[in-house]
C-alpha cells in the first residue's frame, strides 16, 4: 500500500510541469458529478491552549508551564457533495493519532528547576463536516478554503482512571471534544484523479480538562485542544 501511494505521489509531481503549461484540460467533466469519494493522508502537530489559576499556580512550587507540541498523523475517508459551482459539502470521517505535551517546571529546595513533561496521547474517532468554498478552475488548478465543525471522541482516553491507584499522577482529559476546523488548499486535476494539498487548523471549543488535586491538573483553569494539519487528498 505504501509503495503504491509513493508511486501515485511521484507521478502526480512529475505531471505538474505539463499541467502548468496550460495544455489540455484534465478530467473536464469532473465538476459535473454530484458526488465524489476519496481518501486523505495527513500529518499533524498538536498542543493545548491552557489557562492558569491565578491563586494556585505557584502553591506547589510550580515555576511555570509551557507547551511541548508533538507530532502525529491522520487517516480519513472523503465524501464530497457538490452544492453549486463554488460550494461543496465534505464529510471526512477518520482516525487521528494526536500527541500533546505540557512541560511543568517545579522549583527544588536546592534552588534548581525540575522540569517534568506530561503527555496525553489520543486516538480520536473524528466526524468532521466541512464547507468547501472553491474558486473557478483555471486550466488544471483551483484554490479553495475550508470551514466547519468536528466532533471527536478519544478512544484511548484516561478519564476513568483513578489517580489514587497510579504510581505517578497523570493529566486526564475528557474523551468527547468539539472543534472548529478552518484552512485552505489547492486542487490539482491530473489525468486520472484529482490531487489536493491543504493546510488546516483545528481549534477545540470546549474545556477538556478533568479537574483533580494532582500537581498537574490543579494549577489549570482549562485546556482546549489545538492542531495544525498538513494533508494530501486523493479524489475520484
Amino acid at each position: 500500500m505504501r509503495q503504491k501511494l509513493v508511486i501515485w505521489i511521484v507521478l502526480g509531481l512529475m505531471a505538474l510541469p505539463s499541467l502548468a503549461q496550460g495544455g489540455r484540460k484534465n478530467l473536464a467533466s469532473f465538476d459535473n458529478k454530484r458526488y465524489h469519494f476519496g481518501f486523505i493522508l495527513s500529518g499533524n502537530k498538536s498542543d493545548f491552549r491552557f489557562d492558569l489559576k491565578q491563586d494556585t499556580a505557584f502553591s506547589t512550587g510550580l515555576y511555570g508551564i509551557e507547551n511541548s507540541p508533538q507530532g502525529g498523523f491522520n487517516l480519513a475517508l472523503l465524501a464530497s457533495l457538490t452544492i453549486n459551482r463554488h460550494l461543496r459539502l465534505r464529510f471526512t470521517p477518520g482516525l487521528s493519532f494526536q500527541d500533546r505535551g505540557l512541560a511543568y517546571s517545579f522549583s527544588q529546595s536546592s534552588g534548581g528547576i525540575n522540569q517534568i513533561l506530561r503527555r496525553t496521547e489520543s486516538v480520536n474517532l473524528d466526524l468532521p463536516l466541512l464547507l468547501k468554498i472553491r474558486t473557478d478552475r483555471i486550466a488544471n488548478f483551483a484554490a479553495y478554503s475550508l470551514i466547519g465543525v468536528k466532533y471527536s471522541r478519544d478512544m484511548q482516553s484516561q478519564e476513568e482512571v483513578n489517580q489514587q491507584l497510579q504510581d505517578d499522577d497523570i493529566l486526564r482529559v475528557q474523551a468527547p471534544n468539539i472543534s472548529i476546523d478552518m484552512g485552505g488548499g489547492i486542487d490539482i486535476f491530473l489525468p486520472y484523479f484529482k490531487f489536493s494539498i491543504e493546510l488546516k487548523t483545528e481549534l477545540g471549543l470546549i474545556n477538556v480538562l478533568i479537574p483533580d488535586d494532582s500537581d498537574y491538573a490543579n494549577p489549570l483553569e482549562g485546556l482546549r485542544t489545538r492542531s495544525y494539519i498538513f494533508s494530501i487528498c486523493f479524489e475520484g
